[in-house]
């Protein structure tokens, strides 16, 4: 019997998922595989005691979140441009609501960003984000209503947008 026995049946099963929350969390689709990558490359060091006797989906979520807050510490910020870039293309208004959101996703701190992503993206419950970042529910419930408050600050056109429109 092989000691990453079930390893690839789990990467297989939740890899789409997880690049999802790879993906929301840095807004890059490269820097999302990077990260899902390393990842999961300490994942498997650590598959034979997660596989028997933890929660597999939750520690790697758990370090989804904390690889990626540990990337933007070691990162120099972007210096925006005033000037965004010509697209040529015409968007509906769900798709400008998403590209708003995600433009203002990047303002947030990271764990702000972490607490919307798993909350209303990946749709995890108060006790379960809880667990994935490994802090109490209060926690949870205090950082969630700020993250939602700067976003009504930055983006007060989206105030009436319902999130799981713009999920979509």
């Amino acid at each position: 019997m092989d000691r990453h026995d079930g390893f690839r049946e789990f990467v297989l099963a939740r890899q789409q998922s997880l690049m999802r929350t790879a993906y929301l969390l840095t807004g890059d689709a490269h820097l999302a595989e990077d990260l899902l990558q390393s990842v999961l490359a300490k994942v498997v060091g650590h598959w034979p005691k997660l596989s028997k006797e933890g929660n597999p989906e939750a520690y790697t979520r758990k370090a989804l979140v904390n690889q990626y807050i540990a990337w933007k510490r070691r990162s120099r910020p972007e210096s925006p441009s005033a000037y965004p870039p010509e697209s040529g293309m015409s968007y509906d208004d769900a798709t400008l609501d998403r590209i708003v959101l995600r433009r203002v996703l990047a303002k947030l701190t990271c764990k702000q960003r972490a607490m919307i992503v798993l909350r209303f993206w990946e749709d995890l419950t108060e006790a379960q984000t809880a667990e994935v970042l490994g802090c109490s529910i209060g926690n949870v419930k205090s950082q969630t209503h700020h993250a939602l408050a700067r976003l009504r600050m930055l983006a007060p056109e989206l105030v009436d947008v319902r999130m799981e429109e713009v999920t979509r």
